[in-house]
């Protein structure tokens, strides 16, 4: 039975991956009570319990936005009637506005809709985007200097701007008028600028508080429009493009942007932009394996994508629409093409111009993703070897290796993020003297104190908790990775080291269908700081796994209640390093409903995955060379935990002396007569699960006597 041979063997040893449960508690009878007061089924109170939401009142605000009394704008934006005056000025003397946006998918929204409403309300407007492979993110001094010489009188950033002194400096000098809208956090020292308009400037009890740069474009635009009485047949394609950039850029869906949201992806399949049909017909019918989504400008997703899956005008889109379909090829653009082709296909009001543009977006996401898997592969093998065995000390990964693509190691940031649990900044050399780079976090480390902790050795850098960007010269490298980790240790405990997965509720299989998923719509739309329900199913069994498309395991699990067995399909995104699961795991998972031949289907997405709590617990505080004798297939055989190294193993010898070791949170185990002469074996296996599975529960009837 211990040595059947397997397919295996020569596959290095995987752990699953290493994360920080935290589940919610439970709080049923509370639950019970909240359910009655708002007539809601008992899990969704929980829900909104687990998100903070806990009286009547709460709940009502929560799940009709609309019902929320917002204070006017320019109550709560101090520059905003300095803004609106500077931009009635202009429009009535036909001075020119030049804007400058960004090349993500928050700045190109921005940017597009700022366009189309002040051309639509009479402006003489033009744009530049800066180059994000020769001038990086923000505006500069050449911008402001080719401005000037055009003619502009008033420069509008979106979505920068804030840490821009001396660029906005410049323009003053020039006599040129400049209004900032950004959001981006704010600098010790803020630019000269004639009105700034951001978010983190205004009181943290305002419903405005989190929007996005395309969210004070859009506050902007309409106040403008509703000032000079041209409203009517402005707010919907604005508000389709705020829509589409909030949640590319995982901006809060809370306050107004979980009200706005909320109606845009009411009106978005309806929307008479070509440019967002273009983009909906392009993202919903594609007739091929494979197709991907970035969540944002900060994290990535490959998404498997059925040719018969398409979005047929539904009576409202959901976030992943945008977060997988939409968002991901308007920022691939931003990453390694022409930001013109976003803003054109976003102003046009030419079908066949959207079209084409659409295409283009198409095309360039193929390549972004396969600039990404290149990329992560080389990023991984560089920390294995250089790095690995430091992270624990450091807290803290800096990655920097030559002839990376800038535009897409943001990407790769997210991913290792993900895979090592630590901040991560990640950077490729401009040419021998600069280097340039992205930083992605964990919660509990703020990326853009930590940019500011380093200021004095780096170039040009700014961001948010979450997320940075910055640039340095190539001979600072060592110093700033010194500064990064003195940081780092400052701040992250060993503890922190994991990646978190919150956790809302545990559900069993025979309760996930359709009326469950249908109740979770209340939620919607989910997002950032009110995130998709995840729930957990104890002790399931991995009952068929293979691996699809580009690293993705796609499996069936199964549980048995009352002597039922229940099963249902799943997904694992980019979890081809842990294939093959155990076959006995713990799953943490989102529900989605999965469209084929007309027939929906609930299927789980798996985000977590663990060894059962009684295997974990032999394990963490394991019967020490206790030990004991089991009957399994008619052979006798005896088993117990001993230590090697610092870590427990179980180790099941058999009557002829052979052994099978097994470490916590391996699938590869040893088999032998001794270490020397051992082979690898699979104990993901039937025939060595089986095996295992009998040697704990003898051991948990030691247990029970000791």
């Amino acid at each position: 039975m211990l040595d059947q041979a397997v397919s295996e063997l020569s596959k290095p040893r995987r752990r699953l991956p290493d994360q920080r449960w935290q589940i919610y508690p439970q709080k049923p009878e509370f639950a019970q009570n909240l359910a009655f007061l708002t007539n809601l089924s008992p899990i969704i109170s929980q829900l909104l319990i687990n998100r903070g939401i806990e009286t009547p009142e709460q709940v009502q605000a929560f799940l009709n936005p609309e019902s929320l009394v917002l204070p006017s704008p320019l109550e709560d934006f101090p520059d905003l009637a300095i803004s609106l005056e500077l931009l009635e000025n202009a429009i009535a003397s036909q001075t020119k506005i030049a804007i400058c946006g960004d090349y993500d998918a928050d700045g190109m929204t921005s940017t597009a809709l700022l366009l189309r409403s002040l051309r639509t309300l009479g402006a003489q407007v033009d744009y530049a985007i800066p180059s994000r492979m020769h001038e990086g993110y923000g505006i500069n001094k050449r911008i402001v200097e080719e401005f000037h010489s055009e003619g502009v009188g008033l420069i509008l950033t979106v979505d920068n701007g804030i840490s821009a002194f001396e660029p906005v400096a410049r323009a003053k000098e020039l006599g040129l008028a400049v209004i900032i809208t950004d959001h981006h956090d704010i600098p010790q020292k803020l630019p000269p600028a004639n009105a700034i308009l951001n978010p983190k400037l205004i009181a943290e009890s305002s419903p405005y508080r989190g929007v996005a740069g395309v969210g004070v474009a859009y506050i902007l635009a309409v106040s403008l429009a509703q000032q000079l009485g041209q409203a009517k047949g402005l707010i919907q394609p604005m508000l389709a493009l705020f829509t589409l950039g909030t949640i590319a850029d995982l901006a809060p869906l809370t306050g107004v942007n979980r009200r706005w949201v909320k109606r845009g992806l009411q009106h978005l399949p309806k929307s008479h932009l070509p440019g967002i049909q273009a983009l909906i017909q392009v993202g919903g019918v594609q007739a091929r394996d494979e197709g991907a989504g970035e969540q944002g400008s900060r994290g990535a997703e490959e998404k498997i994508a059925n040719p018969k899956s398409k979005i047929q005008n539904p009576k409202s889109l959901k976030p992943e629409d945008i977060g997988f379909r939409l968002g991901p090829r308007i920022n691939a653009i931003g990453r390694i093409g022409n930001p013109q082709t976003v803003i054109e296909l976003l102003t046009t009001d030419d079908m066949g111009v959207a079209l084409e543009r659409a295409m283009q977006c198409e095309q360039v996401n193929a390549s972004r993703q396969e600039m990404c898997q290149q990329i992560e592969q080389e990023a991984i093998a560089y920390v294995e070897t250089e790095f690995v065995t430091s992270l624990q000390k450091d807290r803290v990964l800096i990655v920097v290796q030559p002839n990376w693509h800038h535009g897409v190691i943001g990407i790769v940031a997210s991913r290792l993020v993900e895979r090592y649990g630590v901040p991560v900044f990640i950077g490729t050399y401009e040419d021998e003297g600069h280097i340039r780079g992205s930083a992605r976090s964990i919660p509990e480390f703020h990326v853009f104190e930590a940019l500011e902790y380093c200021h004095d050795l780096l170039g040009k850098f700014g961001g948010h908790k979450a997320a940075g960007g910055f640039s340095l010269p190539a001979e600072n490298l060592e110093m700033v990775r010194s500064r990064l980790i003195e940081f780092a240790n400052q701040c992250l405990e060993p503890q922190h080291l994991k990646p978190l997965l919150k956790i809302d509720a545990e559900v069993n299989l025979n309760h996930i269908n359709q009326q469950l998923y249908q109740q979770l719509n209340a939620l919607h739309p989910c997002g950032m700081d009110n995130p998709d329900p995840v729930f957990w199913t104890p002790n399931i069994q991995v009952v068929e796994q293979k691996i699809v498309g580009k690293g993705h395991i796609k499996l069936t699990v199964a549980q048995t209640i009352d002597n039922q067995e229940y099963r249902i399909k799943a997904i694992a995104w980019r979890w081809g390093d842990y294939f093959r699961l155990p076959p006995r795991v713990d799953i943490a998972y989102k529900l989605r409903e999965n469209y084929f031949n007309g027939n929906t289907t609930i299927e789980l997405e798996l985000i977590g995955v663990r060894l059962p709590i009684p295997i974990q617990q032999f394990f963490a505080s394991p019967p020490i060379q206790s030990s004991t004798t089991f009957e399994y297939n008619q052979r006798q055989y005896t088993c117990g935990f001993y230590k090697n190294g610092i870590e427990a193993e179980l180790r099941i010898r058999n009557s002829e002396g052979k052994v099978l070791a097994i470490q916590p949170g391996h699938i590869i185990g040893l088999l032998g007569t001794n270490r020397q002469n051992a082979k690898e074996v699979n104990i993901s296996q039937p025939q060595y699960d089986n095996i295992i599975q009998a040697a704990l529960q003898a051991l948990s009837v030691l247990s029970a006597e000791l």
